[in-house]
Protein backbone atom coordinates (compact mmCIF):
# COMPACT_ATOMS: atom_id res chain seq x y z
CA UNK A 1 0.00 0.00 0.00
CA UNK A 2 1.15 3.39 -0.53
CA UNK A 3 0.41 6.54 1.15
CA UNK A 4 -3.03 6.86 -0.71
CA UNK A 5 -3.66 3.52 -0.19
CA UNK A 6 -3.04 2.43 -3.83
CA UNK A 7 -2.47 -1.06 -4.42
CA UNK A 8 0.61 -1.66 -7.08
CA UNK A 9 -1.14 -3.22 -10.14
CA UNK A 10 0.82 -5.68 -12.43
CA UNK A 11 0.32 -5.53 -15.94
CA UNK A 12 2.42 -6.46 -19.21
CA UNK A 13 5.20 -7.81 -16.78
CA UNK A 14 5.09 -4.36 -15.24
CA UNK A 15 4.64 -2.98 -11.50
CA UNK A 16 2.59 0.39 -11.38
CA UNK A 17 1.84 2.39 -8.03
CA UNK A 18 -1.35 2.09 -9.03
CA UNK A 19 -4.85 1.35 -11.02
CA UNK A 20 -4.98 5.03 -12.10
CA UNK A 21 -1.38 4.63 -13.30
CA UNK A 22 -1.77 1.24 -15.16
CA UNK A 23 -5.07 2.62 -16.71
CA UNK A 24 -2.95 5.53 -18.22
CA UNK A 25 -0.52 3.34 -19.54
CA UNK A 26 -3.09 1.05 -21.28
CA UNK A 27 -4.56 4.35 -23.20
CA UNK A 28 -0.53 4.92 -23.72
CA UNK A 29 -0.37 1.96 -25.63
CA UNK A 30 -3.42 2.31 -27.20
CA UNK A 31 -1.76 5.70 -28.81
CA UNK A 32 0.92 4.16 -30.13
CA UNK A 33 -0.50 1.19 -31.41
CA UNK A 34 -2.42 4.03 -33.17
CA UNK A 35 -0.12 6.07 -34.23
CA UNK A 36 -1.14 9.19 -32.34
CA UNK A 37 2.65 9.22 -30.22
CA UNK A 38 5.78 7.85 -31.46
CA UNK A 39 6.69 6.16 -28.08
CA UNK A 40 6.67 6.11 -24.30
CA UNK A 41 9.08 5.46 -21.47
CA UNK A 42 7.92 4.05 -18.35
CA UNK A 43 9.22 5.71 -14.88
CA UNK A 44 11.98 7.97 -16.35
CA UNK A 45 14.58 9.66 -14.17
CA UNK A 46 15.46 13.38 -14.15
CA UNK A 47 18.71 14.58 -12.41
CA UNK A 48 17.54 17.61 -10.78
CA UNK A 49 20.51 18.07 -8.52
CA UNK A 50 24.31 16.33 -8.40
CA UNK A 51 25.09 14.38 -4.55
CA UNK A 52 27.82 16.72 -3.36
CA UNK A 53 29.99 17.35 -0.32
CA UNK A 54 29.89 20.46 1.82
CA UNK A 55 32.00 20.69 5.47
CA UNK A 56 32.37 16.98 5.38
CA UNK A 57 28.95 15.84 5.00
CA UNK A 58 27.70 13.98 1.79
CA UNK A 59 24.92 15.45 0.42
CA UNK A 60 22.70 12.85 -2.20
CA UNK A 61 21.79 13.64 -5.39
CA UNK A 62 18.02 13.95 -6.13
CA UNK A 63 16.37 12.64 -8.88
CA UNK A 64 12.50 12.88 -10.16
CA UNK A 65 11.09 9.83 -10.99
CA UNK A 66 8.39 10.76 -13.89
CA UNK A 67 5.54 8.01 -14.18
CA UNK A 68 5.52 8.35 -18.29
CA UNK A 69 7.65 10.06 -20.80
CA UNK A 70 5.57 10.37 -24.13
CA UNK A 71 7.24 11.09 -27.42
CA UNK A 72 5.03 13.17 -29.65
CA UNK A 73 5.05 12.87 -33.38
CA UNK A 74 5.86 16.36 -33.52
CA UNK A 75 9.45 15.57 -31.77
CA UNK A 76 8.40 17.15 -28.22
CA UNK A 77 8.13 15.41 -25.26
CA UNK A 78 5.93 15.51 -22.33
CA UNK A 79 6.80 14.06 -18.93
CA UNK A 80 3.52 12.82 -17.26
CA UNK A 81 2.98 11.77 -13.68
CA UNK A 82 -0.41 10.64 -12.92
CA UNK A 83 -2.01 11.69 -9.66
CA UNK A 84 -5.35 10.34 -8.13
CA UNK A 85 -4.76 13.12 -4.96
CA UNK A 86 -3.31 16.91 -4.91
CA UNK A 87 0.54 16.56 -5.12
CA UNK A 88 2.48 16.94 -1.65
CA UNK A 89 5.28 19.75 -1.35
CA UNK A 90 7.51 17.61 -2.26
CA UNK A 91 6.19 17.14 -5.67
CA UNK A 92 5.66 20.65 -6.13
CA UNK A 93 9.36 21.25 -5.04
CA UNK A 94 10.94 18.88 -7.53
CA UNK A 95 8.25 20.28 -10.38
CA UNK A 96 10.30 23.51 -10.15
CA UNK A 97 13.11 21.78 -10.25
CA UNK A 98 12.73 20.08 -13.10
CA UNK A 99 10.89 22.89 -15.44
CA UNK A 100 13.97 24.83 -14.12
CA UNK A 101 16.11 22.31 -15.57
CA UNK A 102 14.55 20.25 -18.36
CA UNK A 103 13.05 21.79 -21.57
CA UNK A 104 10.33 19.23 -21.55
CA UNK A 105 6.63 19.95 -20.59
CA UNK A 106 5.23 18.23 -17.30
CA UNK A 107 1.73 17.42 -16.92
CA UNK A 108 -0.03 16.24 -13.91
CA UNK A 109 -3.18 14.00 -15.02
CA UNK A 110 -6.12 12.51 -13.34
CA UNK A 111 -8.97 10.88 -14.46
CA UNK A 112 -12.35 12.30 -14.02
CA UNK A 113 -15.53 10.53 -15.76
CA UNK A 114 -17.16 13.62 -14.88
CA UNK A 115 -14.86 15.80 -17.03
CA UNK A 116 -14.69 13.51 -19.72
CA UNK A 117 -12.28 11.46 -18.45
CA UNK A 118 -7.98 12.04 -18.34
CA UNK A 119 -7.44 15.94 -17.39
CA UNK A 120 -4.54 18.16 -15.83
CA UNK A 121 -5.40 17.87 -12.08
CA UNK A 122 -4.93 21.64 -12.41
CA UNK A 123 -8.02 22.08 -14.46
CA UNK A 124 -9.53 19.24 -12.34
CA UNK A 125 -9.10 21.36 -9.72
CA UNK A 126 -10.56 24.20 -11.11
CA UNK A 127 -13.64 22.20 -12.30
CA UNK A 128 -14.65 20.97 -8.75
CA UNK A 129 -14.08 24.52 -7.26
CA UNK A 130 -16.45 25.52 -9.55
CA UNK A 131 -18.66 22.59 -8.86
CA UNK A 132 -18.36 23.40 -4.62
CA UNK A 133 -18.82 27.12 -5.89
CA UNK A 134 -22.41 26.36 -7.79
CA UNK A 135 -23.56 23.69 -5.19
CA UNK A 136 -23.17 26.78 -2.92
CA UNK A 137 -24.31 29.38 -4.35
CA UNK A 138 -27.73 26.48 -4.74
CA UNK A 139 -28.12 25.54 -1.03
CA UNK A 140 -27.72 29.58 -0.26
CA UNK A 141 -30.46 30.61 -2.65
CA UNK A 142 -32.43 27.80 -0.85
CA UNK A 143 -32.33 28.58 1.89
CA UNK A 144 -32.87 32.44 0.91
CA UNK A 145 -36.27 31.29 -0.89
CA UNK A 146 -37.50 29.18 2.18
CA UNK A 147 -36.88 32.32 4.40
CA UNK A 148 -39.11 34.63 1.70
CA UNK A 149 -41.52 32.28 1.38
CA UNK A 150 -41.90 31.43 5.84
CA UNK A 151 -42.30 35.35 6.23
CA UNK A 152 -44.90 36.01 3.17
CA UNK A 153 -46.83 32.86 5.16
CA UNK A 154 -45.68 34.86 8.58
CA UNK A 155 -47.92 38.29 6.80
CA UNK A 156 -51.03 36.27 5.62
Amino acid sequence: MSKYNSKKVELDNHIFDSQLEARYYQQLKWLQENEQILFFRLQPRYLLQEGFIKDGKTYRKIEYIADFEIHHLDGSIEVVDVKGAPPTEAFKLKKKLFDYKYPHKLSVVSYSKMDGGWILYEDLEKRRKERKKGKAVKKSGTKGDNRRRQSSMDKA
